[in-house]
């Protein structure tokens, strides 16, 4: 899998345990030890912490982050990596919400097991994110925008997704009616069909019911460029959705998979940076009312160097 060849395997123990009535504390254990470079987003201004989502069997955690001054807010589903909802998804989602957002990550492993405690990335793919159903992913979703509209939510919702989760993004925006934009990170969009995973992103390109950005490494071990090239195509066709063809994929020449997880050596501040303005900029374009924060709006002076793919 290219999820798994675009990261580099670490050893340690090899036991399991699998937790799903709660969300793990601090970083995935595969990830570790991390990275000088992480960022560390505070809490103030914000209501933070750990829900439950109501799933057709059951419940899932997530851990959410809003303003905790206001009374509607835009939504942003966050979309985990392999390495589950972990800090650096948990960052992310008090990111979005400095911006004005009710962000929300769902564990979207939770009945497979805990990606928090597997050591090896390996084994991790194997033993868990290889055993996800698309389409309980999509239900588990839908299933967290419905909980987001009830707690203060608008109709304005929009997903990102990184590593595993930007695959999920493009699949989600070809799924859902509800959303208004989304912005894919470095994920899969071609592989081999399987009972579990029946289509990939190429394949809903033409039909996606919201606009997506996509936001790639030229340097990315796993998802070579020819195939970010052949979604780009696929997004363009003549019977192609209006929203696939506003989409748009971004390549960012030197960065490598994983260039906005500043909790790895990966992380590529240049390139991170502007990536992130783009997000925002895609979603307040397409009608979520988001502010950006004071720290990212006075850096002008660093400018994305992306490519777009040309189509």
């Amino acid at each position: 899998m290219s999820d798994l060849k675009s990261l580099k395997p670490l050893a340690g123990l090899d036991r399991r345990t699998f937790v799903t009535a709660a969300l793990a504390g601090g970083f995935a254990t595969a990830t570790l030890p991390i990275s000088a470079t992480t960022i560390t987003t505070d809490t103030t201004g914000l209501k933070a912490g750990e829900a439950r989502i109501s799933v057709s069997d059951g419940e899932i955690p997530a851990y959410f982050a809003r303003p905790s001054v206001g009374k509607r807010f835009p939504v942003v589903l966050v979309i985990q990596e392999i390495f589950g909802v972990h800090e650096h998804i948990r960052d992310i989602c008090r990111r979005f919400a400095k911006c004005g957002a009710l962000a929300i990550a769902p564990e979207l492993f939770a009945r497979q097991g805990n990606p928090a405690v597997v050591p090896d990335i390996q084994a991790l793919m194997r033993d868990i994110v290889s055993k996800v159903p698309d389409q309980q992913v999509m239900e588990d979703l839908d299933a967290t925008v419905r909980w987001a509209r009830r707690e203060r939510g608008t109709a304005k919702v929009g997903i990102t997704g990184f590593c595993w989760g930007g695959r999920i993004t493009w699949l989600y925006a070809a799924h859902s009616t509800e959303l208004a934009a989304g912005v894919a990170w470095y994920g899969r969009v071609a592989g081999q069909s399987s009972a579990l995973q029946p289509k990939h992103p190429v394949d809903v390109a033409a039909s996606l019911n919201a606009p997506v950005l996509g936001l790639y490494a030229g340097r990315d071990s796993g998802i070579p460029l020819s195939s970010v090239e052949r979604m780009t195509a696929a997004l363009t066709t003549p019977d192609s959705s209006m929203a696939a063809k506003v989409s748009r994929i971004d390549v960012y020449p030197e960065a490598q998979h994983g260039f906005y997880a500043d909790y790895r050596a990966s992380y590529r501040a240049e390139d991170a940076e502007p990536a992130f303005r783009s997000a925002l900029n895609w979603f307040i374009r397409n009608g979520l009312d988001l502010q950006p924060p004071e720290r990212l709006a006075a850096q002008p002076s660093r400018m994305s160097s992306a490519t777009k793919v040309s189509r």
